[in-house]
């Protein structure tokens, strides 16, 4: 068994730890890397995650420091399943899409935006054509279909 700390480490943002066995890649949380350009950087770089080759995630808790990037890794390819409680899933629909309404403020020059590699961490979340409302169209949906919550014993 393998475990690689993926955010977390040295910075107190972007929480998320691979568990790899010999069969199965388990991620426990999936965080936004919050603070300056180069932690915001990581955002970007998801390569090393290999989302396409993760089993699951397990969310502990719905701060955008555990959850955060979970609508980017949906994009760059994880298929499986989100595992959590129910009052967590019910907070992450909340959080997921507020972040994503706040990111598209960024853009647009409501907010004053942080940048990392040159690009806004706006474009993180939300295509570039809006068509219709956030609620629909953001990167958080199809990540919110994923989630299985389950009981906490």
């Amino acid at each position: 068994m393998k475990i690689k700390f993926m955010g977390a480490a040295k910075t107190v943002t972007g929480s998320c730890f691979i568990l790899e066995t010999g069969t199965h890649r388990l991620a426990i949380d999936c965080g936004l890397h919050q603070g300056n350009a180069a932690i915001e950087k990581r955002n970007w770089d998801i390569g090393i995650y290999e989302p396409s080759k993760i089993d699951c995630f397990l969310i502990t808790h719905a701060h955008i420091d555990h959850s955060g990037l979970l609508p980017r890794m949906v994009q760059k390819g994880f298929q499986g399943r989100i595992y959590t409680t129910p009052p967590t899933r019910d907070l992450l629909e909340i959080m997921l899409l507020d972040s994503a309404i706040f990111r598209k403020w960024q853009r647009n020059g409501r907010v004053k935006s942080t940048s990392a590699m040159g690009r806004s961490i706006s474009n993180l979340y939300i295509p570039k054509k809006m068509r219709r409302p956030p609620s629909r169209c953001s990167r958080s949906k199809p990540t919110m279909n994923l989630l299985n919550p389950t009981r906490a014993y």
